[in-house]
């Protein structure tokens, strides 16, 4: 199955590259794909379940779907999580 997620937060590269790294190593998600334009993130899954859990694993690096709130903690975290991002890219 194949799921794409739309997520808030999601600015930069270095969002982008947080994010593939912390879910393409997930076990059963594989073709990961993090559109930063739009703000997609989209997968390849065998179970639903797997699809839920990546979107709470979204959720806490501070991506929460548009369907969340989007709290001020979820702002600070993907702040956090695009600076790191950023400096684990060079």
């Amino acid at each position: 199955m194949k799921t794409t997620i739309i997520v808030q937060n999601l600015k930069c590269g270095g969002c982008a590259h947080t994010i593939t790294s912390k879910i393409s190593g997930m076990e059963g998600i594989s073709d990961l794909r993090v559109d930063v334009a739009s703000a997609k993130v989209s997968f390849v899954h065998e179970d639903i379940n797997d699809a839920l859990v990546v979107k709470d694993r979204l959720k806490a690096l501070g991506y929460p779907s548009i369907e969340s709130d989007n709290s001020m903690a979820a702002k600070a975290i993907s702040f956090f999580s695009c600076a790191t991002g950023k400096m684990s890219k060079s």
